[in-house]
């Protein structure tokens, strides 16, 4: 489980499906208003409290994004108000107001170009030639968008081994980082540095 800061109000986790089954859960369960949901909410907050100083008091609405095969990012925003209700006072009272969204999209990211280069030699040789490349804060970004019809987990795997999931929204890195290759990545990576 990874915390950062948005606002003052506002957190992100990234957790992954490693994350959820340690604590017993599926990504199905995070739908239902189960104890166990609201225990991992419960730890979540509690850690966040320690690492980042977030302090949830009262209701929180919380924004749960599905990354395909990668994990999930849970942004959660303390959205305190004019409360005057006393039930909203008892510290163990945390009232979630839940979104889930699932993305299709397989975004990794990758600490050098070399690691990008090396994928680009395994993803040839499955014919995968697509992809959106950036680079924003030192590390690369691999955006490949809507890729049904592939073998994902077979994908996901090659990823993993040169990178990780990125825990940043492809949002962000597509505006305040640096498109490299817009489209047809993968392919045009092979071509310049490893097929010449």
């Amino acid at each position: 489980m990874r915390l950062e800061r948005l606002t003052y109000n506002k957190i992100k986790i990234f957790l992954t499906f490693d994350d959820l089954v340690d604590r017993g859960l599926t990504k199905d369960d995070l739908l239902s208003d189960s104890l166990k949901v609201h225990q991992l909410f419960r730890d979540m907050i509690e850690e966040a409290s320690v690492e980042l100083g977030f302090e949830a008091d009262g209701p929180i609405a919380v924004e749960v994004y599905s990354l395909q095969a990668q994990g999930m990012v849970i942004i959660v925003t303390n959205s305190v108000g004019d409360l005057e209700d006393e039930e909203f006072m008892d510290e163990d009272y945390i009232e979630m107001q839940v979104t889930l969204d699932e993305s299709k999209d397989i975004f990794y990211e990758f600490h050098t170009f070399e690691d990008v280069i090396q994928l680009s030699t395994r993803l040839n040789s499955l014919s995968i030639d697509g992809g959106r490349l950036y680079s924003y804060e030192n590390y690369f970004y691999l955006l490949l968008e809507d890729h049904v019809s592939l073998q994902t987990e077979n994908i996901i795997a090659i990823l993993a081994e040169f990178g990780n999931p990125a825990t940043l929204t492809k949002y962000r890195v597509h505006e305040y980082g640096k498109i490299l290759f817009n489209e047809n990545a993968m392919k045009d990576i092979y071509n310049y540095f490893i097929k010449k």
